[in-house]
């Protein structure tokens, strides 16, 4: 395992699958991208300029390769992506369509279109990756989560020690005693309200939460802290505008990815020492950045349509309250398709 000289590093597990995006236009082809809260977060977080390692149990079938190809197209480092035992990786179908008021809307399947088998779902890392991955997360800036189990705990639980911010971002309660051990060790904990209307992360003694964020949708976020040493009140800060509406999914992911480019590169020492106007500037940007990804369809689509140099110009408009969004084509690499493990293999 190699890393870069002076660039933060974030580790991460949690759900990463591949996602095949069907898009509005029947015509167009199906995209297959590395998706799934945490495979979305580490992307962006390669993509912002950070050493990014998801601890993954990636088999080698189609999706877990496509997903490699995928990933480190964006230089997300792939070390822990093959944790013992190993299986398949996880499939999401998503369809973005126009609800009748013309907004654009999506859904996920879960069940293969030809089959009708259910396509593979996430499977934790299990204890035998402890071993392995723990000596790497010494100077870790971030350790992230989106699913809990015994294993990422653990992780969680060295990298807090190694002096990284734990993050927690819950997608539903699942495994109350899990559930309760992670908020007692993570440092920031986001979730949606319309998934988890409460999630009283910020209160109670023994608990590490630092940071609490309510996602509220098209109204923005709001949060409370206690980097003072105290629980501040809930503030609320309005969503910034969209220059465009093509697609919503994601936003949640960059709008973490930006809190965590700004707040967070200096680990956890870094975090406590926020004031109220950085932690604000962090909050703010990560907004920006999810504004910007609603003009794309897919979680992480205008990273494919656009040269960095043009996205950063797009986010310095948006965060200066002036959105612009154009779309420079550039050249497609093809994209391998990926079958259903289920499906029979298609005759050549």
């Amino acid at each position: 395992m190699t890393r870069s000289i002076a660039r933060p590093t974030i580790f991460g597990t949690g759900l990463v699958a591949l996602d095949l995006v069907i898009g509005m236009d029947n015509e167009a082809p199906v995209h297959s991208w590395t998706g799934g809260t945490c495979g979305n977060v580490l992307s962006i977080m390669a993509y912002l300029g950070w050493d990014a390692y998801p601890i993954a149990r990636m088999n080698g079938d189609p999706a877990s390769e496509r997903v490699r190809i995928d990933m480190g197209r964006w230089g997300v480092k792939l070390d822990f992506t093959d944790c013992a035992p190993t299986g398949h990786t996880p499939i999401i179908i998503q369809q973005i369509r126009r609800a009748r008021d013309g907004s654009p809307t999506h859904r996920f399947l879960w069940t293969c279109p030809h089959c009708g088998q259910r396509l593979p779902s996430y499977r934790p890392v299990t204890q035998h990756s402890i071993e392995r991955i723990t000596p790497a997360l010494q100077g870790a800036s971030v350790f992230f989560l989106d699913r809990v189990s015994r294993a990422a705990l653990t992780l969680a639980a060295e990298a807090s020690r190694a002096g990284a911010v734990v993050v927690f971002e819950p997608s539903g309660k699942s495994e109350e005693k899990l559930f309760e051990e992670a908020l007692q060790i993570a440092h920031v904990v986001k979730y949606s309200d319309q998934r988890l209307a409460e999630t009283p992360a910020a209160k109670g003694g023994a608990r590490a939460t630092l940071l609490e964020i309510q996602t509220l949708g098209s109204h923005g976020l709001r949060y409370r802290h206690s980097l003072t040493g105290e629980l501040s009140d809930w503030h609320t800060l309005p969503a910034l505008p969209a220059p465009a509406l093509v697609d919503t999914c994601g936003s949640g992911d960059w709008c973490t990815a930006g809190l965590l480019a700004r707040a967070a590169s200096r680990g956890l020492e870094g975090l406590r020492g926020c004031g109220e106007n950085e932690l604000v500037g962090a909050l703010r940007f990560g907004q920006a950045l999810a504004a910007w990804n609603c003009g794309f369809e897919g979680a992480r689509g205008g990273m494919y349509a656009l040269e960095k140099f043009e996205f950063d110009r797009q986010i310095d408009a948006i965060a200066s309250g002036k959105p612009v969004l154009r779309v420079i084509e550039r050249p497609q690499d093809p994209e391998a398709s990926v079958a259903c493990p289920a499906c029979p293999p298609i005759a050549s």
